[in-house]
């Protein structure tokens, strides 16, 4: 599995996913489980087969945040950058359009509603290792277009 970029509050917040799923939820299916068997008649029972549904996903989302974390790399906050990495604040603009402010993160946490853009998608990706001032063509689905990037932090 290759490395997976996390923030410092991603990788956090992951973890204390994590945790509660280890430790809260685990014990909340265990109970509902419990309480289906006791309610009679398995093979019929609507509850037990939710019950179990819902652990195989719980245990199936433990696995899936245990081998993430395990493949974490943190980004650390050097402060200001010259060039665009993983963990930079950039200001674009595409020609016409107002500003953008998105600060590049790993795919895992990557929410461009919230500014947030994956460094593996087509405008991360392009965006990638070039300082303010530069002239940018980003290969998209649904053609190419070019951003300039204003600021780098």
């Amino acid at each position: 599995m290759s490395p997976s970029f996390l923030t410092k509050q991603g990788y956090e917040k992951l973890q204390e996913e994590l945790e509660y799923l280890r430790t809260v939820k685990r014990q909340e299916v265990a109970e509902r489980l419990h309480e289906a068997i006791e309610g009679g008649e398995l093979i019929e029972d609507a509850e037990y087969e939710a019950a179990k549904n819902e652990q195989a996903f719980v245990e199936g989302r433990i696995q899936e945040l245990e081998a993430l974390l395990a493949n974490a790399r943190v980004i650390e906050e050097t402060g200001k950058m010259d060039v665009v990495q993983v963990g930079a604040t950039v200001t674009i603009q595409e020609d016409g359009n107002d500003k953008e402010v998105y600060t590049i993160v790993g795919p895992v946490e990557a929410n461009p509603r919230c500014g947030r853009i994956s460094n593996e998608s087509p405008l991360g990706r392009a965006l990638m290792d070039h300082k303010a001032g530069d002239r940018v063509k980003v290969d998209a689905p649904n053609g190419s277009f070019y951003v300039k990037i204003l600021k780098v932090e």
